[in-house]
């Protein structure tokens, strides 16, 4: 790996559950936090917010919607969502998202409504 770029293939980093489905996320470190990747299947997906992260979803795949502050939006290959801090969002449907988060994703700024 080089100081000034880094290379992954996100199809082959180990997959973890999170509140959207499963995900393999990247260049955390590489980015020294101010960024991250991440491939998203999207699974039993869960409302949820950020008070820090912005987040980009970006449809590679699949059908479905991407809920966002309880409205419901279409969404299909190349629909592209951007959710800022403090918009409650998940994902609905079989989806594959690339999703790019700034900073990078930290599982503490992850918020559910009770």
């Amino acid at each position: 790996m080089s100081d000034s770029f880094a290379v992954l293939q996100l199809d082959d980093l180990p997959a973890r559950r999170c509140s959207c489905g499963t995900t393999r996320r990247g260049f955390i470190a590489e980015s020294d936090g101010q960024a991250s990747v991440h491939l998203l299947q999207v699974q039993d997906a869960v409302t949820h917010h950020h008070r820090v992260a912005t987040e980009y979803y970006i449809v590679l795949a699949g059908e479905g919607e991407v809920e966002l502050d309880g409205v419901r939006h279409p969404a299909r290959p190349m629909s592209a969502f951007l959710i800022k801090p403090g918009c409650r969002h998940r994902a609905i449907g079989d989806l594959t998202v690339l999703l790019v988060s700034l900073p990078a994703a930290d599982d503490t700024d992850e918020y559910f409504d009770d």
